[in-house]
């Protein structure tokens, strides 16, 4: 059996799966009188004024006699004005009604309502994982959409228990560390937060649309040597360089703050993380094998001449 003929089951489990919990296969959508492919066509003339019908058509990707009997419905039950196009009386414009948007309304707030209890009934590392996959599906499936904008912040209250969740969380799936691992991340953040020195030490959140997906510390070690402590970047915002851009951020503050020299330590493992220090500018100065976090390792120390 070939490698895709494995995975047709695989994916067909995953539709069945999703489609049952989001209601999708009951024909009445969300108790509504409308069907999956009825409510898409209001959903989309409801995004415009006026849509063509021939365009309604080919975002919809349906069959024109299928949509114009859907059409048909929807104005003889008054949701919908079929016109004649001002530009090309030969083409047919529809827009929705105020019954129409009251219709739309109702399914946008169901729909919202329905996912909302089923984000309700996951933990919030379970909704952090759900919410990652569908947009690593997404990004598959759809790979052109809106530019990922990344904006670095100062940490906020509730971010500082987000690094310490994600960190645990992330190394634990992804190098099998215990919770030792996630100890330590806590007690690095506490002694960032009750030693405070804004002039010497600073952390950055990294945002994607609004979402947190990454961190740095930059904090003192010496008088003239900072070290760059918990570097994370979440596994669905790799390769938007928001590793790289923290590294930098923490190093031009080092700079600033007047530190010679920066210093980080990590572990052989972390292969992406290491090549971002290497173009940093970091130098390997010592590795040490070791056995921490349920895992046997090999730890590195790292510098930077600023």
């Amino acid at each position: 059996m070939s490698q895709i003929e494995a995975r047709v089951p695989v994916v067909r489990r995953f539709s069945r799966l999703y489609t049952n919990a989001l209601g999708l296969s009951s024909s009445r959508l969300l108790e509504t009188p409308y069907s999956l492919t009825e409510a898409r066509v209001i959903f989309e003339l409801a995004q415009a004024e006026r849509t063509e019908l021939r365009d309604l058509r080919g975002s919809l990707d349906l069959d024109a006699g299928y949509l114009s009997r859907i059409v048909g419905r929807f104005e003889a039950s008054g949701i919908v004005v079929r016109e004649r196009s001002t530009s090309d009386a030969r083409r047919q414009v529809i827009r929705l009604t105020d019954e129409g948007f009251q219709a739309f309304a109702l399914l946008d707030r169901r729909s919202a309502e329905q996912v909302r209890d089923l984000l309700s009934g996951l933990s919030d590392d379970q909704q952090h994982r759900l919410v990652g996959a569908m947009k690593t599906i997404e990004a598959i499936l759809a790979p052109v959409s809106l530019p990922r904008t990344v904006v670095l912040r100062l940490p906020r209250s509730g971010d500082f228990g987000w690094v310490v969740e994600r960190h645990g969380a992330i190394y634990a799936d992804e190098y099998g560390f215990g919770p030792t691992f996630e100890s330590l991340v806590a007690r690095i953040v506490a002694e960032y937060v009750e030693h405070a020195e804004p002039d010497r030490q600073a952390a950055w959140i990294a945002e994607v649309h609004g979402e947190r997906m990454g961190c740095v510390f930059c904090m003192q070690e010496t008088e003239r040597v900072a070290r760059l402590r918990l570097l994370l970047v979440e596994p669905t915002a790799r390769g938007l360089g928001i590793g790289a851009r923290l590294v930098d951020e923490c190093i031009s503050f080092a700079r600033r703050a007047g530190y010679e020299q920066m210093t980080l330590w990590t572990n052989d493992v972390l292969h992406a993380a290491r090549h971002i220090y290497e173009r940093a500018g970091f130098q390997l100065v010592k590795e040490k094998a070791h056995h921490s976090f349920g895992q046997d390792l090999v730890g590195q120390d790292w510098e930077l001449n600023l």
